[in-house]
């Protein structure tokens, strides 16, 4: 079947790769509109505003310059209509004479939120179908923390380990993907999952984003899209921090538990012209300070910093530059996972710890240069440089006493870390027959040069190395992505990637476990969508994917899978049964080759073989009244080992039903409020079901009120003071007086407990 379904997609790549190769040889046919989309405030260019003509099928979207353009039109008068969420603009009158194009400059201004206007399509981005639901949510769902950003993907939840230090364990469709094995994340085009990392492979720490710097997010849920390639199985995230300040900001925060946290937004060119230039540009520099000792009985002193600035500007008409530099450093102690028994005997209280010399400490800083130029024939040209170190230290203890009851099992994980990569794309719209095509080309490469360890510690002092070393990871890909309208409603994507990993370690203290491998994986995407009606679109998507393997077992082991494959096939719609009410809806597939988790713990990779997941996907957005708005997302999921017996083929930790979703209140006089719940439900801890972790149902309250320069708020977490488990895992472990055996049962990070903070803004 697999087989089959790879021919049927590389054929379908093949045939609109020639397709595509026609078009371009051909002349483009003059005539038509084009223009520029700009925020009538900022000054500032604005990519993917929808474009149409009412009364006329089809349509298009303006490009990373905010440029767009409509051929291949007879003369006569046309009504040229730009859509954009949180923007409006009225019709606007456009004559084109025969074989003349017309320019025509459009300026949006904001406006609040109506889903009546929402429209569903989406003609440049086919792929991002969540596009309509997730740009919802950016308007409606305030960001409390960092934390909360990675849970604006529908679907998503989030797990933390140590408090806020380490990256959240992350659920999604079907897949505990530890931290990041399965889902890709970026920011800004910078990669976060991190290859062959000291903790986990994928490691992804979205702690370096400042959440009020987010401007966009992009959701692509499962392998259909070329531009993603290692980990972008379940799917992917794509973040995009703001290209210019409305106002600086400078904000204070204050919680229990000795919460607190100051920002500092500084916009650099608040004029927005360069005193030497007519082209627009923008700098803004963006800082943050958090510290708490949080709800745990020993107090986990976290602190962090977070430091960005970004500039973009306009070098000339047809060419844009973005520079961006941050830094982020984050310390903390942790309480650690704690076994039921020992609350249960009464050894430690439900936020007590067995070894309280548990934490760590990372940093990271970044680099990149984005320079867009857009070429003859209206082609786009983006090429992306970026640079980043990161440093990572880690204490933990699973297993108490396990392996050592003298001295205990505390584990150090440490590694330093220099990444440097290059994207490039070339995409261009071309005429083939009355059609137009949409080509994108894709190249780039990521080198992560690692020295890791994996130590025996005793209270932070280390007592013996179990690796040591120095990784070598480097990836080369290319992509060629296709989009072309076969009628007035129904549109083909088809894209092929290319893949080719190099891995090299060498073991500082034993050469016999250096070596080096490569290997290559072809990935295939097919896909089909249809404007039923202009509030109905139907897809069809399907796609190969994969994640790569750690290094280190790569190098060891010359029969294992390095990149295993997975192949993923989903059905669906995203429609408005009426005007205020968007609903996207999905079933979907996904099958893993090998199923496989690099155990930074332990040092090894563990392997289940075979999996297979499918389920159904519901969001749901509605606007009751012109203020008050409603959503809700309901995942089913369901998760199986294909060889292993029936008894013992669970999926350790992977959800069956989650569900998210609120009330807000978004009022003109400046005030918001917001009652959301989020709910996890019971699932198994290991392959018998023998040990489940343990669901939960939690309501948050958040308020906030506007006015002039300055904006007061309050959030309350887990409004009820619900008993909770966040990180739940089913260890065999070893407490003092216990057998050598020890006992394996239940281990849990407490989640938070009711929880209230302020904070105060002021605007200049």
């Amino acid at each position: 079947m697999h087989f089959q379904l790879l021919r049927l997609h590389l054929l379908g790549a093949v045939l609109l790769s020639l397709l595509s190769t026609a078009a371009l040889a051909q002349t483009t046919i003059s005539g038509g509109i084009r223009g520029i989309i700009t925020d009538s405030t900022s000054g500032q260019r604005l990519p993917g505003v929808g474009i149409r003509l009412e009364g006329q099928p089809g349509g298009t979207a303006s490009d990373a310059l905010g440029a767009f353009r409509l051929d291949n039109l007879p003369a006569g008068t046309y009504v040229l209509r730009a859509t954009a969420l949180g923007y409006r603009s009225p019709g606007v009158t456009v004559t084109v004479a025969a074989g003349a194009t017309q320019t025509m400059n459009l300026r949006l201004a904001g406006v609040a939120l109506n889903l009546s206007e929402v429209t569903v399509s989406q003609p440049r981005d086919p792929n991002q179908s969540l596009a309509t639901i997730t740009q919802i949510d950016q308007v409606l769902r305030p960001l409390n923390s960092a934390q909360d950003l990675l849970p604006l993907v529908p679907g998503l939840f989030i797990a933390q380990h140590a408090g806020g230090g380490k990256a959240e364990q992350i659920f999604i469709r079907g897949f505990d993907v530890d931290h990041g094995t399965d889902f890709n994340v970026s920011v800004d085009g910078l990669p976060v999952n991190m290859v062959s990392h000291a903790h986990g492979q994928g490691y992804a720490d979205f702690h370096f984003t400042i959440p009020e710097t987010v401007e966009a997010l992009k959701v692509y849920k499962g392998p259909y899209t070329a531009r993603f390639g290692d980990f972008a199985t379940a799917g992917a995230g794509e973040f995009s921090t703001k290209t210019s300040l409305a106002n600086s900001v400078a904000k204070l925060e204050l919680g229990q538990f000795d919460t607190r946290r100051a920002l500092l937004m500084l916009d650099l060119l608040p004029q927005g012209k360069h005193l030497l230039s007519q082209h627009t540009e923008s700098a803004y520099l963006a800082t943050e300070y958090s510290f708490t000792n949080s709800y745990f009985d020993a107090q986990q002193h976290f602190n962090r910093f977070n430091g960005l600035a970004k500039y973009t500007g306009l070098l000339s008409g047809r060419t844009s530059l973005m520079v961006l530099g941050s830094h982020f450093t984050s310390r903390w102690d942790a309480s650690g996972q704690v076994p039921e028994r020992a609350i249960r005997d009464g050894r430690i209280s439900r936020f007590g710890s067995i070894d309280p010399s548990e934490g760590g400490r990372t940093d990271r800083t970044n680099a990149t240069a984005v320079l867009t130029t857009t070429l003859p024939h209206d082609a786009v040209l983006r090429q992306q440089a970026y640079f980043v170190n990161y440093n990572f230290n880690l204490y933990s203890n699973f297993t108490f006493f396990l392996d050592n009851p003298e001295n205990g099992d505390e584990i150090q994980q440490n590694e330093q870390r220099n990444v440097y990569g290059y994207t490039g794309t070339y995409e261009r719209t071309s005429r083939l027959g009355s059609r137009t095509l949409r080509s994108v080309l894709g190249i780039g490469t990521r080198l992560d040069d690692v020295d890791l360890a994996l130590r025996q510690t005793v209270n932070r002092a280390v007592r013996d190395t179990i690796v040591s070393g120095r990784v070598y990871e480097q990836n080369f890909n290319a992509y060629l992505d296709e989009t072309l309208p076969l009628t007035e409603r129904l549109t083909l994507n088809a894209a092929l990637r290319v893949d080719y990993f190099r891995f090299a370690f060498q073991e500082q203290r034993d050469a016999a476990q250096s070596g080096r491998a490569g290997k290559g994986r072809v990935s295939p995407k097919l896909n089909l969508y249809y404007d039923l009606t202009p509030s109905v679109q139907l897809f069809a998507r399907s796609g190969f994917g994969f994640h790569s393997n750690d290094a280190r077992a790569v190098v060891l082991s010359p029969g294992a899978n390095v990149l295993p494959r997975a192949i993923g096939y989903e059905v669906g719609s995203t429609f408005k049964p009426v005007p205020s009410l968007v609903v996207n809806t999905a079933l979907w597939a996904l099958h893993l080759q090998d199923e496989l988790v690099y155990v930074g713990d332990g040092g090894f990779t563990e392997s289940a073989g075979r999996t297979r997941r499918y389920g159904a996907d519901l969001s749901l957005r509605y606007q009751l009244t012109r203020t008050l708005f409603v959503d809700a997302d309901l995942n089913y999921n369901h998760g199986r080992l294909v060889e292993a017996h029936p008894d013992s083929n669970r999926i350790p930790l992977a959800p069956t039903f989650t569900s998210i979703g609120g009330l807000t209140l978004k009022q003109p006089s400046g005030l918001s409020a917001s009652l959301r719940y989020r709910h996890l439900n019971d699932r198994p801890a290991n392959e018998y079901n023998s040990v489940r972790a343990r669901g939960y149902f939690l309501f948050d309250a958040l308020v906030s009120y506007t006015h002039g320069r300055f904006q007061v708020g309050a959030s309350a977490e887990n409004l009820l003071n619900v008993e909770w488990n966040q990180a739940q895992f089913d260890t065999q472990s070893r407490l003092p007086g216990e057998g050598a055996e020890g006992v394996s049962e239940l281990h849990f990070t407490p989640g938070t407990p009711f929880f209230l903070k302020g904070n105060v803004s002021v605007f200049f």
